[in-house]
């Protein structure tokens, strides 16, 4: 295990010290930055992916049934959707950003999404469940009272990065 972990997100952290540190970053990267393009996953990620490990993460994940690929035409970019099964590994990816809060270092821009969840709780991750189906899946979103639990999440990120950077 290294000594310090490639970034201060506990759902890294976690990863990190029990597990596979890309399939479950890429997931993460997919559910919490809508990142669906293999440039995006590349790129967007502050733990630095290689290409050639994202390319066989992606292809395990598509194998295992937790993404689908639309094939590309020449030309475009192929894009990833959650199946029903990457969806629930959400509930798995906020119990290791738990763990990773806990026991690892951790930044606040990067932990906010997390505390959230937590304090959310199951209601919270049910939510995002939803928005990820209709995302992903083409299924209806529920009704809402208020602001979505994405909406939640990128607010409270967007301010905390914010704050970060003053």
């Amino acid at each position: 295990m290294r000594s310090e972990p490639r970034s201060g997100c506990p759902i890294n952290a976690a990863v990190e010290a029990l597990g596979d540190p890309w399939s479950l970053i890429v997931l993460r990267d997919m559910m919490f930055g809508d990142r669906r393009y293999f440039r995006e996953l590349l790129t967007g990620s502050d733990e630095g992916i290689a290409s050639n490990v994202l390319s066989s993460r992606l292809k395990s994940l598509v194998a295992a049934g937790l993404l689908t690929r639309d094939d590309a035409t020449r030309g475009q970019r192929a894009r990833y959707t959650l199946t029903e099964a990457g969806i629930q590994t959400l509930p798995v990816l906020v119990a290791f950003g738990t763990w990773g809060r806990a026991h690892r270092e951790t930044t606040p821009e990067l932990t906010i999404r997390q505390q959230l969840m937590e304090e959310g709780g199951p209601t919270m991750v049910a939510e995002l469940m939803d928005e990820l189906r209709a995302h992903h899946l083409d299924t209806p979103l529920p009704p809402s009272v208020g602001p979505r639990a994405s909406e939640r999440l990128r607010a409270a990120y967007e301010s905390m990065v914010s704050k970060a950077t003053a």
